[in-house]
């Protein structure tokens, strides 16, 4: 049996206003924040359950980032609160940075 995948690129606590769409539906929209972030993913705050595997737009509200995204987790928090893992595909942009 395999060990558990681990991830490669480390996540910096960084939060940053975002808006979430489901890429099937853009008129489905969601201004929320991350956790945290790395190159390649992000952790998201979200009022909604997800699905894996389910495909999201991601904007960043501050700065200028554009990107689609997979949603690789979604963690039950508190009542009607998630955190969801998202892959990040196709970046255009970049963040507007707060750090924690």
């Amino acid at each position: 049996m395999l060990p558990p995948a681990r991830r490669i690129e480390s996540r910096t606590p960084t939060t940053v206003a975002v808006e979430l769409s489901i890429l099937d539906e853009p008129l489905t929209m969601e201004i929320t924040s991350t956790e945290n972030i790395s190159l390649h993913g992000a952790r998201v705050v979200t009022k909604r359950r997800w699905q894996a595997n389910d495909r999201v737009l991601v904007n960043s509200l501050r700065g200028d980032l554009r990107s689609r995204a997979r949603v690789v987790y979604c963690e039950a928090l508190q009542k009607n609160a998630f955190a969801i893992g998202l892959e990040l595909f196709s970046q255009v942009g970049s963040l507007g940075l707060t750090r924690r």
